[in-house]
């Protein structure tokens, strides 16, 4: 406690005083450009992560970075998502997942937590989606192998929970909301990006914005995608007979037994490079649906 009032006081001497103006703006109402849905992980800071200023994004926390369907709790996830859209004005949303997330293992092994912690459970069971796809489909996988997993998918559960409400399904259907789902790697600080076109999560910096939300401007480089794709989950697309496939990047499952970094030096670097990531890293993430596509 005496930290967190220390803390108060540098931050009404220092950052405060810096920042009246913008302090005394903010006094007249917000106007976010972002609903951030993320994890209560006290780890993940989204103003941090994002270097953005208060006032520039509406954010939403909780176990999971979960948001149940439509109808199917009373919690304020509903309430905040149809108040961010709604009366915000809200046109872009991030569901943010992370690694190393408490919820996803405790979704994992979901039955040992209704006795010692049952208000937990009971949350956890808006995840199931996440639980069954993970059990019915990945198999063969480690534990550690299977947490990445389950953040992953969860991510794009999440997606499909926000599309269940009125306001999003409406948004969306005027082309007037898009909805992005990122990863935050915590021992390294970076994010990734799922891209709906390939199903793979990729470096946030190769989706750079239209003005019309939903569409993304291709770098003039293909991106490369991480060894992280994932299936496509509703409607698989009709091949052209004309159009060749590209090669795909050869995946191949690495384990120490070390956790969530399994690189073992035979991790094969991505096609291209990506200079930021080690070849370990770009071999080792989420890449569970490898072999169900």
């Amino acid at each position: 406690m005496k930290k967190l009032i220390r803390g108060l006081r540098e931050f009404k001497t220092s950052y405060f005083s810096s920042y009246q103006d913008l302090f005394e703006q903010l006094s007249h109402g917000q106007k976010p450009r972002v609903l951030f849905i993320t994890c209560s992980d006290s780890r993940i800071v989204p103003n941090l992560i994002t270097q953005t200023e208060p006032g520039e994004i509406f954010v939403i926390r909780n176990a999971g970075n979960i948001i149940p369907p439509f109808g199917a709790a009373n919690g304020g996830e509903g309430a905040a998502v149809e108040y961010a859209i709604h009366a915000l004005g809200i046109q872009q949303i991030i569901v943010c997942g992370h690694s190393h997330c408490g919820a996803m293992k405790g979704l994992l092994q979901l039955g040992s937590l209704e006795e010692e912690m049952p208000l937990v459970y009971d949350w956890l069971k808006h995840a199931e989606a996440t639980r069954r796809l993970v059990k019915e489909n990945y198999q063969g996988f480690s534990k550690d192998e299977l947490l990445e997993i389950a953040i992953a998918e969860n991510v794009l559960t999440q997606i499909e929970n926000l599309k269940t409400y009125p306001v999003v399904h409406s948004r969306l259907y005027q082309g007037k909301l898009s909805i992005y789902g990122w990863v935050y790697l915590i021992e390294t600080g970076e994010i990734l990006a799922y891209d709906p076109e390939t199903h793979t999560y990729m470096p946030p910096q190769t989706q750079i914005e239209l003005s019309k939300p939903g569409q993304f401007l291709k770098t003039q480089a293909p991106p490369v995608p991480v060894t992280c794709d994932l299936p496509v989950r509703h409607f698989p697309e009709v091949p052209n007979p004309e159009v060749k496939p590209e090669p795909r990047v050869a995946q191949t499952a690495v384990g120490s037994g070390s956790g969530v970094y399994p690189g073992n030096g035979s991790a094969k670097e991505a096609p291209g490079g990506i200079d930021w990531l080690s070849p370990e890293q770009a071999d080792r993430i989420f890449r569970g649906s490898a072999g169900r596509r």
